[in-house]
């Protein structure tokens, strides 16, 4: 049961919403002026407080200010409750560190969409999200509750892209976030001798182009499609107001992007160590858990041995060489060109 701590010297007003939040199923802790409210705070942490501005003793902007100074208060979600809605009453509030603001009258509706609101993003911050494209997913579907994600995406442009056909280049200006609605996409660096380092793995969906977008910068990889693929596209307006729309939205993100540099990180140690086995064993195994729908059938794909080589960093030769090997120790088999992946754990084993 989440806690709520209400800060306001109207007994009415108080009484009145405290009973409104407890039918929701909330416990509700309360506080006729700002001197008591932040005494309640820091004595029991409640999952979030909802604070009058005009109040005697102190002030909802004292209590803020109060609250925010005290690492073990600073993080709880703060929703300012007030009759003042002009834009440098919001303002200040905001710059002191408040999440919402309530604008009296309100009604019980009101009330309990932004203390739910603030609660499922305070949630976020606490939630270890996936590195990666997933973890971007995740961070928009939690952000507004789990329709989110498919309001931002739904009614948008689309295009539909053939196999091997480029999506952006690397150099050009972003203009756009991308979500994949069907097909596979990767993204590539190429080299001053022309060879491709593939450096990303998409599918349905996933986002992909965010990096510039949020680096305000040219597009430092290209991305193609591996097959016929459906890509609908976002404005980087309605991108960049997704991020900016909450301190803690973007402060997570940060968070995102730094295990996605992590995640590199340990992509380039294995190129640079690791045996020919090891970097085409490692290579399924990332396509499988990329790529794989059914964990009841082996998993199987239709990718060129050119591409293939391209993820693990190796020759389309030694590639072709390590991939017969593997069919004769029983860990893929190859169907029509398709590769099978029939040991996966062991191929995840393989040592060095």
């Amino acid at each position: 049961m989440k806690t709520i701590l209400l800060i306001e010297d109207n007994a009415d007003i108080r009484d009145n919403m405290a009973e409104i939040l407890e039918l929701a199923g909330f416990k509700v802790i309360t506080a006729d002026n700002g001197k008591l409210g932040v005494e309640l705070a820091v004595e029991g942490k409640p999952d979030l407080i909802v604070c009058d501005i005009m109040m005697p003793v102190l002030d909802g902007y004292g209590v803020i200010h109060m609250l925010q100074k005290n690492p073990e208060t600073q993080h709880i979600p703060f929703i300012f409750l007030t009759a003042k809605a002009e834009r440098t009453e919001i303002r200040k509030g905001m710059e002191l560190g408040a999440d919402d603001y309530i604008t009296k009258p309100f009604n019980g509706t009101e009330l309990l969409n932004a203390i739910e609101s603030r609660l499922r993003k305070s949630e976020l911050l606490k939630k270890e999200l996936p590195a990666g494209i997933n973890g971007l997913d995740t961070l928009i579907s939690s952000i507004s509750g789990k329709e989110a994600l498919d309001a931002f995406i739904e009614n948008r442009s689309t295009s539909k892209f053939r196999k091997k056909q480029v999506i952006y280049t690397e150099g050009h200006h972003p203009a756009r976030l991308y979500y994949v609605l069907k097909g596979k996409v990767k993204t590539y660096k190429i080299n001053d001798d022309g060879k491709e380092f593939v450096i990303g793995l998409y599918s349905e969906g996933d986002f992909l182009g965010y990096t510039a977008l949020l680096e305000d910068n040219l597009y430092k990889e290209s991305a193609e499609a591996l097959e016929d693929s459906e890509i609908a596209m976002i404005p980087k307006n309605e991108f960049n107001e997704l991020i900016n729309c909450n301190r803690e939205v973007m402060q997570k993100f940060v968070l995102l992007l730094a295990n996605n540099i992590t995640d590199k990180e340990a992509q380039l140690l294995g190129l640079a160590y690791n045996s020919l086995r090891k970097k085409v064993a490692d290579t399924l195994v990332t396509l499988s858990k990329k790529y794989k729908t059914d964990k009841n059938k082996p998993f199987a794909i239709n990718i060129s041995r050119e591409n293939l080589a391209n993820i693990a960093g190796t020759a389309k030769e030694s590639l072709i060489r390590t991939l017969s090997d593997f069919k004769d120790e029983q860990l893929i088999d190859i169907v029509h060109g398709d590769i099978v992946v029939l040991d996966e754990k062991k191929l995840e084993r393989l040592l060095n």
